[in-house]
């Protein structure tokens, strides 16, 4: 049992180093848009992967990357503003790699998206909140609760 937890130790590592080292590769920017982009109705013959993962095309952009790169750690990823990332974790994620991994979306949040305060929602699979990051820019910290 002991080396079962090891080896999901160091995957759960792996995975989020290679997050954080990869963030950048999404290219996102900083990209803002003058017009606000509302939600749109999801018809019966809109698949999953066609929703929405925010609400500027940066934003989109990097919650598409967030999916793909989580290795099924991540179910679902939306970026609101450009400065705050929500993410439905998948049950497989145990309790002591949550706040690991929201440290990790930190990270690669600010690498894409620069100069400006963040917050990273984690939410269970059953879509309860259950950590919150706070990236403050100008002390350089970041607050969990």
């Amino acid at each position: 049992m002991n080396r079962l937890q090891q080896s999901r130790q160091i995957l759960i590592a792996f995975v989020l180093i290679l997050v954080v080292t990869l963030t950048t590769a999404c290219g996102g920017g900083t990209t803002t848009s003058d017009r606000a982009n509302a939600p749109t109705a999801i018809g019966r013959d809109v698949t999953y992967a066609e929703l929405q993962r925010g609400n500027t095309p940066g934003g989109q952009s990097f919650g598409n990357w967030v999916i793909q790169t989580s290795q099924g750690l991540v179910q679902d990823a939306y970026v609101r503003d450009n400065n705050k990332l929500a993410v439905v974790i998948s049950p497989q994620v145990r309790p002591s790699d949550v706040k690991p991994l929201a440290t990790s979306l930190v990270q690669g949040f600010r690498k894409n998206f620069p100069n400006q305060d963040l917050k990273v929602l984690v939410y269970a699979a059953d879509k309860k909140l259950i950590l919150t990051a706070d990236y403050d820019r100008q002390t350089n910290q970041v607050k969990y609760s």
